[in-house]
């Protein structure tokens, strides 16, 4: 109660067009952006007798990868489960570009030919990259103040893991409140 108003609890909210759920598991984000992007791919599809191979792969980097590569540093210790969804665009978007069927075996040509990361990998290097710039002060003051180096701090300059260049945990709060 608010003010003596009901306040109703919903199971997802979308934020910046990432569907946020209570456990923080992103199954439902995972799950609609998998089906806007098959979508996209089979729209891609029917049309794709008459691109050339390098119109189609700028229309599959601008309609289908930039969105699976879109805030997906949120899927950072995601389950494989959910990835996998993604992983399964990602061979399909690769497909549609080298003109594979749907059972041809593709991991090859994802690396070898487009040079694409798995999903996993993907979502690991834009958060690599994420601290990279904060380390170096190219990213926004307030993500870069939270990124610190545990050396930074004098009373834990002794610390291993200051030696090996760990990076302060900042301490967070839990909005959520155990039923």
């Amino acid at each position: 109660m608010v003010n003596s108003s009901a306040v109703m609890l919903l199971p997802t909210v979308t934020c910046l067009g990432v569907i946020v759920d209570q456990e923080m598991l992103f199954a439902d984000h995972v799950r609609r952006l998998a089906s806007l992007c098959f979508y996209l791919l089979r729209q891609l599809r029917s049309i794709r007798r008459t691109l050339t191979t390098e119109t189609t792969t700028i229309l599959v980097h601008a309609l289908v990868i930039s969105r699976i590569d879109y805030c997906n540093s949120v899927l950072v210790g995601a389950y494989d489960v959910h990835l996998r969804q993604l992983q399964a665009v990602l061979n399909a978007a690769a497909r549609l570009i080298v003109r594979k069927r749907k059972y041809d075996s593709i991991s090859s040509t994802i690396e070898d030919i487009l040079h694409w990361l798995p999903i996993r990998q993907r979502v690991e290097f834009k958060t690599c990259v994420l601290v990279y710039n904060c380390l170096h002060n190219i990213s926004p003051s307030y993500l870069s103040s939270i990124c610190q180096p545990v050396s930074v701090n004098p009373s834990c300059g002794y610390l291993q893991s200051a030696a090996c260049s760990d990076l302060v945990v900042p301490a967070t709060k839990s909005l959520l409140r155990p039923s």
